[in-house]
This record gives C-alpha cells, sequence and structure tokens, in this order.
C-alpha cells in the first residue's frame, strides 16, 4: 500500500512540475490559444490515457452528427485563409485562474450555420427578425437528403428532376461540393455548387419545403449570390441551413433536429445539427 502511494504522490508531482512550467510559458496579461499544449498531457487513473472520444456517428448508428468540427483551418467565407483562430482562453487554470474560460470570437455566418430574413433584406434586419424569430417547427422534424446531380448548380430543370413529393418540409441537398470536400479546404473555392434563382423560385412556388440544407457555405450558387437569397429569404418562411457535413449518410428520410443560438439582433448563427435514422 505504502508502494503505491508514494508512487502516486510521484505522478502527481511530476504532472504539476509540467503544468507549472507549461504556466510559466503563458503571459498573464494576455490570453492564451485554447488547449494548450500540455490539455491531457497528465493521467492520474492508473494508466489509462485520457483522450477525448470524438464521433461523428452516435446511438449505435442511428445518430449523424451533419454540423462541421470548428477548426482554424475550416473553410471561411471569402477567406484565403479558413476561419482562423476563433477560441481563446482567457483565464487559465494552468495560470492561477479558478477555472478554464475560453471566449469565442468567429463571424455568425461560420461553418454550419443558419441564415435569418435579415441577412439580405435590411428592412427586415430593422424589424427584428432575426435567428430568435425563426421557427424552431421548421428546423426539426422528418427530412429527406437527396443527391444533386454531380455536373451542375441547382436549377429549376434540377429540381424538376428530383422528383421531391409534395408534403416533404425539409430537404438536404447533397452535391458535388461533399465530394470534393469544399468544406475542409481553407481557400473559399468560388466554383461550388448551389442554387440558381431559378431553381430557388422553383422550390419556393412548386414544393412545400420549408427547410433548404446545403453542404457548403451558401445555398445559393456564387453567380447567383444575392438573387437566390432574396427568393428564399422574402416570404420569412423559408430557412437556410448552410455548410451541413453530409458523406458517408445514405440518401433518404431522417428526422433532422437543427438548433441556432437564440442570439438577439443576429442575421445568423452557428447551429449544431443531427440526423436521427
Amino acid at each position: 500500500m505504502a508502494t503505491k502511494t508514494t508512487r502516486f504522490l510521484m505522478l502527481l508531482l511530476l504532472c504539476t512540475a509540467i503544468l507549472t512550467i507549461t504556466a510559466l510559458s503563458l503571459s498573464p496579461s494576455s490570453p492564451s490559444d485554447a488547449y494548450p499544449s500540455g490539455y491531457g498531457a497528465c493521467d492520474l487513473a492508473g494508466g489509462v490515457d485520457l483522450i477525448p472520444q470524438r464521433r461523428e456517428v452516435y446511438g449505435d448508428g442511428r445518430i449523424f452528427d451533419i454540423t462541421h468540427r470548428y477548426t482554424p483551418e475550416l473553410a471561411a467565407g471569402f477567406s484565403e485563409n479558413g476561419l482562423g483562430q476563433f477560441l481563446w482562453l482567457q483565464g487559465s487554470m494552468k495560470n492561477d485562474s479558478i477555472a478554464n474560460f475560453s471566449e469565442l470570437r468567429l463571424s455568425t455566418h461560420s461553418g454550419t450555420h443558419v441564415d435569418a430574413p435579415g441577412h439580405v433584406y435590411d428592412h427586415y434586419f430593422d424589424a427584428g427578425f432575426d435567428v430568435d424569430t425563426l421557427d424552431l417547427d421548421v428546423l426539426n422534424g422528418p427530412a429527406l437528403l437527396v443527391d444533386v446531380p454531380r455536373d451542375k448548380n441547382i436549377t429549376a430543370e434540377v429540381m424538376k428532376s428530383l422528383n421531391i413529393p409534395k408534403g416533404v418540409r425539409r430537404v438536404l441537398f447533397r452535391t458535388l461540393n461533399t465530394d470534393r470536400q469544399l468544406m475542409l479546404k481553407k481557400e473559399f473555392d468560388t466554383s461550388y455548387v448551389g442554387f440558381m434563382k431559378d431553381g430557388a423560385q422553383w422550390l419556393v412556388e412548386n414544393t412545400d419545403i420549408k427547410l433548404v440544407g446545403i453542404d457548403y457555405l451558401s445555398v445559393a450558387a456564387y453567380d447567383d449570390l444575392i438573387p437566390s437569397h432574396l427568393v428564399f429569404l422574402l416570404g420569412r418562411e423559408h430557412i437556410l441551413v448552410e455548410g451541413l457535413k453530409l458523406d458517408n449518410i445514405l440518401p433518404g428520410i431522417y428526422t433532422v433536429h437543427c438548433l441556432p443560438l437564440r442570439l438577439l439582433g443576429a442575421e445568423g448563427s452557428p447551429i449544431r445539427c443531427i440526423l436521427i435514422k
């Protein structure tokens, strides 16, 4: 028993020394990168490595996380260098803080996110049609995942060819963007696939779809960036979910759950989306 206690105390002292050295390298007057190199370095649990498990699928293969993980290299709108540093450790226990406190700084249209009507209509923005006004009934419920023909943007012709039945209210469109892994490339790629204005108009006028999800940073093709958004958001009935992670999921019917932050006054918000088989 004494030997085990001695070994535990020696390990505790070693870990304390490592953390002390790490803390000394951090300036108390300025924030540090979140999760510095010492994070997870010590193990006091009897030889079991403290390695967090990061998953894409949960519940014995029934639950799929279709949200992109935020990293500095994640694609960001109109940026050549990706998202960049977005997380700072403002208070560190390694630097005498009573707890770890991180600060988040990023565009509300970063990563997997949602658009509100005020994104492209200034009078809606002034009137307060922000993400806090979005209908959670639209953002949660049965959804259809479809594969879009890989050689073109989503036009009226493409929408007709998909044969989406009446009554379907939520559709996630998987495109060539997923095949090309565009969300994982730092430089914003204007050749991404999205809706052309006529495709958006056809969807609004001929389907019951209210949630439109897509696999890059914009639901609208670059050549029709604003016109397509204007069509979708004019009536304030359609919700756009952009930057979805749809690889390795079979087309079909799922239950989708998407929850934006309740950001008063914000025309966009990061969003956590999952599909349940």
